[in-house]
């Protein structure tokens, strides 16, 4: 029980707060525990792995189709030199669509597993969040913080794996 004037604790019958001197009218409402960091954050979380990771599927899909359609006709087009590495090219940019897509599908899978409670969901986000700290500029950083925020201290394992117990009773 608190103050509704400072903030203090309060005990039952007390006519006046201690701190501030507000005088305490009616009956005293017990304070509500605030949720903890993980509890607060861990759905806004996983939408946000949904969101960057749909968004890197486009860019994903777009380079793979641009590896496996543009450059193996390269050679037919006007202008362009009998030098450009055409092999190189179509396996490089199919590669690297490809890795883009695996992310994605790691980023999909952490997010549905945060939203779920699921218990490994927990480190799938960090070990993702650490690659998008230096992979994804700018929007994987922002994220790969925010998730390190909300999951990585020892006290935010101990929050999630009660929510997964929570959720899994």
């Amino acid at each position: 029980m608190f103050c509704d004037g400072c903030g203090t604790a309060v005990q039952p019958g007390q006519a006046f707060c201690s701190k501030c001197g507000k005088q305490i009218v009616g009956p005293i409402a017990a304070a509500q525990p605030l949720p903890g960091r993980v509890q607060a954050h861990v759905h806004l979380l996983g939408i946000l792995w949904f969101a960057l990771s749909a968004f890197n599927a486009i860019a994903g899909l777009f380079v793979l189709i641009l590896g496996t359609t543009l450059f193996p006709h390269l050679r037919e087009m006007n202008k362009v030199p009998p030098d450009v590495p055409v092999g190189f090219l179509t396996a490089f940019f199919s590669t690297i669509g490809l890795l883009i897509l695996a992310m994605c599908a790691c980023g999909f899978l952490a997010g549905w597993g945060l939203l779920n409670r699921a218990p490994w969901a927990r480190m799938v986000a960090l070990v993702l969040s650490f690659i998008a700290l230096f992979i994804e500029i700018p929007l994987g950083t922002v994220l790969g913080v925010y998730t390190m925020w909300v999951l990585l201290p020892a006290q935010s394992q101990q929050e999630y794996d009660a929510l997964v117990g929570v959720q899994a009773a």
